[in-house]
């Protein structure tokens, strides 16, 4: 870059030196002629492809393998939905069932947790898990069987937590314990409550999907790694017990199933390879162009300095940087390693259904949201992007300001109110609730729970959500309203006068050549003007 614009200000010089007029002539006009083609090769760089086609003719291969990649993720990801809904759905009515099998007189869990609060009910709850899982088969109404390894059931397993030494005297305000802990497993259960923290109660189980098949899928086998816990960590004289399972899903090892021969799955297999080879060009492509802007983005910067000796402004330079590309290489990554993922699902390879769902469900909504791009090729439709790209810097400071009003009030609730307020108790809680509040949701609920607490509380939450509210209700968020509501009235404004935004868009917009002129038309080499400085200058 030094050495360009050296060369550069010598061209400048020698041409000055010069004193013949036909000489000074030619130089200007090569001068002329070199800052137009610059001028239009900018102006072509930020056509639309509908402009490009019209310019030089070259089919806009992005735009359609933009649109066919929207119908064939979209497709891909309802597919996959689905499949997801149905495994879910399996695991779900699972865990439902061996609650109800084997928690005694187990309860919706919205009428209260299911807790234990006498050593004889921890006793009995826990020979009673135990017959059940000894008559399981002949319990349950689904097709539930034991897990074995070399032709020998796996066993049930009663293990307990607890700390190495404990000696607790409440009537003396004395204690002293060990907090080593410890496990033990074994049939003979003797609970020392003052030292337990845990008791752990282990089974296998498996059973067969047979969903899947009905789909014309190959059938699922699940082993379900079942762990029930009675939880005295808090000892405070409730002992909470729920069920917590982890599940590995495989391909049934020998199967028949009429009319099926798992065509299906092969044709999944085609469809994800052809999803993955259209994002593979796309990010090829997409990346490209982005090379592409980067360079033409060097070249303006040094052209400008050395032709008008300005410095070209940060704004000016990142509109060489297309986002809309690095949305579209972002997608097409995440779509990439989705669909790879997938491939081990269906292959029962692996069963991390949830980081595929993520990277599906982000592509998949990444990619719609690009389609805002096409739109922007119509003028109605181009302010609203343009606003939003505006107001985007604006927006972000702004709400870095509103975020320490709103961290402040969160940590303020969470101490004080937490101990009275369920809304209140835990810091997520504090931010969902107060979130919620700012959108006009559940406001009366949240004064109502106040009601019957101390006078002094009262009246601080009183306080507290009244000024939380008129805050960032009637300010905060007017505010906000009012930094994108300007920032629409500057760029229509603009656009009405047809008054440029920037240096790049006046230096662009002297260009009067339209797409349809021919003068796009050129095998020219696109670097000359700003690479060979003294060819251009003189």
């Amino acid at each position: 870059t030094g050495n360009m614009i050296t060369a550069v200000n010598t061209c400048r010089r020698t041409k000055e030196s010069r004193t013949n007029g036909h000489v000074a002539w030619s130089t200007h006009t090569l001068e002329s002629k070199a800052v137009e083609d610059f001028r239009r090769r900018l102006k072509y760089f930020f056509m639309n492809p509908c402009e490009k086609y019209k310019a030089r003719g070259r089919k806009p291969w992005k735009l359609m393998l933009q649109i066919l990649k929207i119908a064939i993720i979209t497709v891909q990801l309802v597919s996959f939905g689905l499949s997801n809904q149905m495994m879910v759905t399996f695991k779900d009515e699972n865990l439902m069932t061996f609650r109800h099998l084997f928690l005694k007189e187990y309860k919706d869990p919205r009428l209260g947790s299911y807790a234990l609060y006498t050593k004889a009910d921890v006793y009995d709850h826990i020979y009673y898990i135990i017959n059940r899982y000894t008559s399981l088969q002949n319990l349950s109404v689904g097709n539930l069987a034991y897990e074995s390894v070399d032709g020998k059931y796996s066993p049930l397993s009663v293990c307990q937590v607890f700390y190495r030494n404990s000696s607790i005297d409440p009537g003396n305000d004395t204690f002293d314990i060990d907090p080593h802990i410890e496990t033990e497993c074994c049939l003979l259960i003797c609970v020392c409550v003052s030292r337990l923290l845990s008791v752990n109660i282990y089974l296998n189980l498996k059973t067969i999907n047979l969903q899947t098949v009905r789909h014309h899928e190959l059938p699922d086998c699940y082993d379900f790694h079942i762990m029930i816990v009675f939880d005295n960590r808090a000892h405070s004289g409730k002992i909470k017990v729920d069920i917590e399972n982890d599940v590995r899903i495989y391909e049934c090892r020998d199967w028949n199933v009429e009319g099926t021969s798992g065509k299906n799955n092969y044709l999944l297999l085609l469809f994800d390879s052809v999803v993955i080879l259209a994002c593979l060009t796309s990010l090829i492509l997409c990346t490209r162009s982005v090379i592409n802007g980067i360079q033409l983005q060097f070249e303006f910067n040094v052209f400008f300095h050395a032709y008008y000796n300005k410095i070209v402004t940060w704004s000016d330079r990142m509109e060489f940087v297309n986002g809309w590309y690095i949305l579209i290489i972002v997608s097409d990554t995440l779509t990439i390693a989705g669909s790879v993922l997938k491939i081990g699902i269906q292959a029962k390879f692996q069963t991390n259904y949830d980081v595929c769902s993520i990277l599906l469900g982000t592509a998949t909504m990444l990619v719609w949201v690009g389609v805002i791009r096409y739109l922007g090729f119509f003028k109605k439709y181009n302010l609203l992007i343009l606003t939003l790209r505006a107001a985007l810097p604006n927006v972000f400071r702004f709400c870095c300001c509103a975020t320490m009003i709103y961290l402040g009030y969160c940590f303020c609730g969470w101490i004080v109110l937490g101990p009275y307020h369920d809304k209140f108790r835990t810091f997520d809680k504090v931010t969902e609730c107060l979130f919620s509040l700012i959108n006009g949701d559940d406001m009366y609920a949240t004064f109502l729970q106040m009601r019957d607490k101390t006078y002094m509380v009262w009246l601080f939450s009183r306080l507290y959500l009244y000024s939380f509210i008129s805050l960032f209700i009637y300010m905060v968020l007017s505010l906000f309203i009012a930094v994108i509501t300007d920032t629409y009235e500057t760029i229509k404004h603009h656009q009405q006068d047809k008054e440029p935004f920037s240096q790049l868009q006046a230096f662009i917009a002297e260009c009067r050549d339209q797409p349809e002129s021919g003068r796009y038309q050129t095998d020219d080499d696109p670097s000359t003007c700003c690479l060979s400085p003294c060819g251009c200058f003189g």
